[in-house]
């Protein structure tokens, strides 16, 4: 059973596809492009220079290395039906098959740029390498005494310090990929694999978002948009990819919540929220995402206010649990800033990346997003004016971009946040569905993945 939409000029939630808004479109696009091109002409000049940016090829963490694999064909493939179909399955498909399928496509997506570099580069060793998670495994024998020790280790002349990104996250973290060897899923391969799998998943999160908060229409102008992210190439494979469909859940739960008063929603939006904070330290910054959430939904707030209790009650579970165990989330924090300032973080320089991060958003976003952003910035300032649902959609995704601005100005995020901020870029996409010409925006995001998957050997 397929399901009929309006004209597509009665659902263009904007002023119309004018000439001179599609040339607004394309300068701010334009903008991103040369952004990302100072980024690495400088970046490059700088890294040759001095060797300060602790990076091959600025301002991604990777190398040149043109390449084909086994992925080729089938990334080929999801692209081109992508952009061909996708716009308009997601006008038609029924929701919950839209959502089932967005998945699907996600995953695919994802493995099939992963797949590019084999399977044993794409997916298998990503997460074993000796800054990765799997290098710390075997030390979790016993939980509780590791949790209570955890802190000691932190530091990087501290006796047995911990591979980077473990000691550069919550213990949740590495205790994900503990708990997966524990029942039988072992090794790079699985760690991986579980990663995409679950990582796929955010966009289904912000689809449910989007959908409750600013309507059906403008979900599924997003959709195809969140399927064909550059992103993939990103959370194929990386633990990131699993932390924001953590982050995303907890978003889209509280988004049911306080539309529909679901205590059971609101509970498990904040039990998955402290979970969040205990997987990644920057995630913290999700709440101004909830917080625009909230203030959408803010009369059923109102109506039920106990919401709030059981979003409190849930969102204690997480860190009482990890604070009984001996973990102490605000010293391995302390911990964390010394030890970033010990390694690149204290070398790579700030005046560089507090802007060439951003080139680095373009390039796991896409130059849609760049014009969906320049319309959402139109939107802002008169949403209530404006088509129904946009309005909403526009302070979603600048409470996003204010998260994004807000970790890149901390100096805690210098270089390799084309991976540390998929969970921010994921609400960022959304802005999508305010564009006209979708089929061409879409080609324009799978062709910019397809080439930093095909020319680029990225890496953590």
């Amino acid at each position: 059973m397929t399901r009929t939409l309006p004209s597509a000029e009665a659902r263009i939630p904007h002023d119309g596809d004018s000439v001179r808004d599609l040339r607004r479109d394309l300068y701010a696009a334009g903008a991103a492009a040369a952004l990302v091109t100072a980024a690495v002409l400088i970046g490059r000049h700088v890294q040759d220079t001095d060797h300060s940016l602790r990076v091959d090829w600025p301002p991604l963490l990777a190398s040149w290395g043109p390449h084909v694999g086994p992925g080729t064909p089938a990334a080929v493939l999801v692209a081109v039906a992508g952009v061909a179909y996708g716009p308009a399955l997601a006008a038609r498909l029924r929701w919950r098959a839209l959502l089932l399928t967005a998945w699907a496509a996600s995953l695919a997506w994802t493995f099939g740029l992963a797949l590019i570099d084999g399977w044993q580069r794409g997916v298998a060793v990503r997460l074993t390498t000796r800054h990765e998670y799997l290098q710390a495994v075997d030390r979790f024998d016993d939980i509780p005494g590791t949790l209570r020790d955890f802190t000691h280790h932190i530091l990087l002349h501290s006796p047995d310090n911990w591979p980077a990104h473990v000691a550069g996250h919550p213990p949740a973290a590495t205790l994900t990929f503990v708990l997966l060897d524990r029942i039988g899923l072992r090794g790079g391969g699985w760690a991986g694999t579980w990663c995409v799998t679950v990582g796929a998943t955010a966009c289904v999160a912000v689809l449910i978002t989007v959908r409750t908060l600013a309507g059906e229409d403008l979900a599924r102008r997003a959709a195809p948009f969140l399927v064909l992210a550059p992103a993939a190439v990103w959370m194929g494979t990386s633990a990131d990819a699993y932390f924001s469909a953590v982050a995303a859940w907890t978003v889209a739960l509280l988004a049911l919540a306080v539309t529909r008063g679901s205590l059971a929603a609101a509970g498990a939006s904040g039990l998955l929220f402290g979970l969040t904070c205990y997987l990644s330290y920057g995630l913290t910054l999700i709440t101004l995402i909830a917080a625009a959430v909230l203030w959408t939904g803010r009369h059923g707030v109102r109506r039920r206010p106990v919401l709030l209790v059981a979003m409190s009650a849930g969102a204690a579970v997480v860190p009482v649990v990890f604070t009984l165990a001996g973990f102490d989330w605000w010293e391995a924090y302390r911990l964390l800033v010394t030890r970033y300032l010990q390694g690149a973080g204290g070398v790579r320089p700030y005046a560089y990346w507090v802007w060439a991060n951003l080139a680095c958003t373009v390039l796991i976003t896409g130059l849609a997003t760049a014009a969906g952003l320049r319309r959402t910035g139109t939107v802002l300032p008169r949403r209530r004016s404006a088509a129904p649902g946009t309005g909403r959609l526009a302070l979603l995704v600048t409470a996003a971009a204010l998260s994004l601005l807000v970790a890149d100005l901390s100096g805690m995020s210098k270089a390799e946040t084309e991976r540390i901020w998929l969970p921010f870029a994921s609400w960022l996409l959304p802005s999508c569905a305010l564009l006209t010409r979708p089929r061409a925006w879409l080609a324009a995001q799978a062709t910019l993945a397809l080439l930093l998957n095909h020319l680029l050997r990225t890496g953590w």
